[in-house]
């Protein structure tokens, strides 16, 4: 899809052109559209580890909370990198992992 007709969907659904100050509701509704005009979504494999949901599911509660503001995936392979050296979650040792585990636990009692 080109910017041209996201926009307009964007402006037919919710009134504006620009996704950034939308509501919950809003990008339900826009969500809901682009499903109707056939959009799938990415498919996201599940890690098979553990504790590497374990890492995805509190870097997701720091965004909910507001203490981890940028929203993109790289930010946390960027953030495991700098603590592991490793590029990705997924590639972590269960020692490794815990490291990271406990550095966003820490971040969210702050």
């Amino acid at each position: 899809m080109d910017d041209d007709i996201y926009r307009d969907v964007l402006e037919r659904v919710a009134g504006v052109r620009s996704a950034s100050g939308l509501t919950v509701r809003q990008k339900e509704a826009v969500v809901s559209e682009f499903k109707r005009m056939g959009w799938k979504g990415q498919k996201r494999e599940i890690s098979k580890k553990g504790y590497v949901r374990k890492i995805f599911a509190i870097w997701g509660q720091l965004k909910r909370d507001g203490v981890w503001s940028n929203p993109d995936p790289a930010s946390l392979r960027a953030f495991v990198k700098k603590m592991t050296g490793c590029d990705d979650p997924e590639w972590l040792s269960f020692s490794e992992a815990s490291d990271v585990i406990e550095a966003l636990k820490k971040m969210g009692q702050r």
